[in-house]
C-alpha cells in the first residue's frame, strides 16, 4: 500500500528542528533505550548488531540483563563460534523466540565470513543478508554501530510519527521511506533512540500521556487530546 508523506497535520516540516531539540531534551532526562548503552559501552559495530538481535519483540530490561550474559561470552565472531546454540540458548534466555535468535547468532559467523570476508559491513542491504537481520536492525546498527545516517524505523517510531501527524503510513517501512524524504538528515541517526525513549516512557502503546508533554503543541494526538 503506498504511503503518504505528509498529510495535513499539527505538525509541518517546519517544526522540526523546534520538535527535535524537544525530543532531545526530553531524551536526556531518561534512561536511554538499551542499544544506546550497549553502543555507548562497547563502541563495537558488531556488539550492537548482537545485541539488537536480542532486543526484537523483548522489553528493555530482559535485553539488557541478556546483552549483559551474552557479552562475558562472546565479544567477536570468533568467540561466537567457540559457543554452542544450546549454551546461547541458555545465555540469552527468556528474550523473546531465543531459540530463533540463538540459531542466528550461531549462523553468523560463517555467513560473515563467506559473504564478507569476516567483516562486519556498514551499509543497510548487506547488513540484511546477515541471519535473523531485516531493516530495522540494520539501520540501527549503522546509525548507532557506525555513526552513520540511517533512519531505524520500530513500533515507536512508527506508532508516534503517525501521532504527530507527520505521516499517515500503515507499514513501518512506509514510515521510513517517508521519514527519508522529511527529516534532515542530520536527525537521522539520533530520530530512533529519541521516539523510542519517548515511547517507552510517555507516549506508550496503549495510551499517549499528553499532560505535560514538551511535544504537545505540535502533536495530532495531543491537539485532539486536549479539545477533549
Amino acid at each position: 500500500m503506498p504511503c503518504r508523506a505528509v498529510k495535513k497535520s499539527h505538525m509541518t516540516v517546519k517544526d522540526l528542528p523546534a520538535v527535535n531539540r524537544a525530543l532531545k531534551r526530553e531524551f536526556e532526562s531518561n534512561r536511554a533505550p538499551v542499544i544506546d548503552l550497549v553502543a555507548v559501552q562497547s563502541g563495537d559495530p558488531f556488539m550492537v548488531l548482537l545485541g539488537t538481535i536480542l532486543s526484537a519483540r523483548t522489553k528493555d530490561a530482559c535485553t539488557a540483563a541478556a546483552c549483559e550474559r551474552l557479552f562475558r561470552k562472546v565479544r567477536s565472531p570468533e568467540e561466537l563460534t567457540k559457543i554452542s546454540q544450546q549454551e546461547l540458548e541458555q545465555t540469552i534466555y527468556p528474550v523473546g523466540f531465543y531459540r530463533d535468535k540463538a540459531r542466528h547468532l550461531k549462523q553468523l559467523p560463517a555467513v560473515l565470513q563467506s559473504e564478507f570476508g569476516g567483516m562486519l559491513p556498514d551499509n543497510i542491504e548487506e547488513l540484511c543478508k546477515l541471519p535473523g537481520v531485516g531493516r530495522k536492525t540494520a539501520n540501527l546498527v549503522v546509525a548507532l554501530g557506525f555513526n552513520k545516517p540511517a533512519i531505524c524505523v520500530d513500533v515507536h517510531v512508527h506508532r508516534i510519527c503517525n501521532r504527530f501527524g507527520l505521516v499517515a503510513t500503515q507499514r513501518p517501512f512506509d514510515t521510513e521511506m517517508a521519514l527519508r524524504r522529511l527529516l534532515p538528515r542530520r536527525y537521522w541517526i539520533t530520530w530512533n533512540s529519541y521516539l523510542v525513549s519517548l515511547g517507552q516512557t510517555r507516549c506508550t502503546p496503549r495510551k499517549a500521556n499528553c499532560n505535560g508533554c514538551p511535544l504537545r503543541s505540535y502533536c495530532d494526538h495531543g491537539h485532539l487530546d486536549a479539545q477533549a
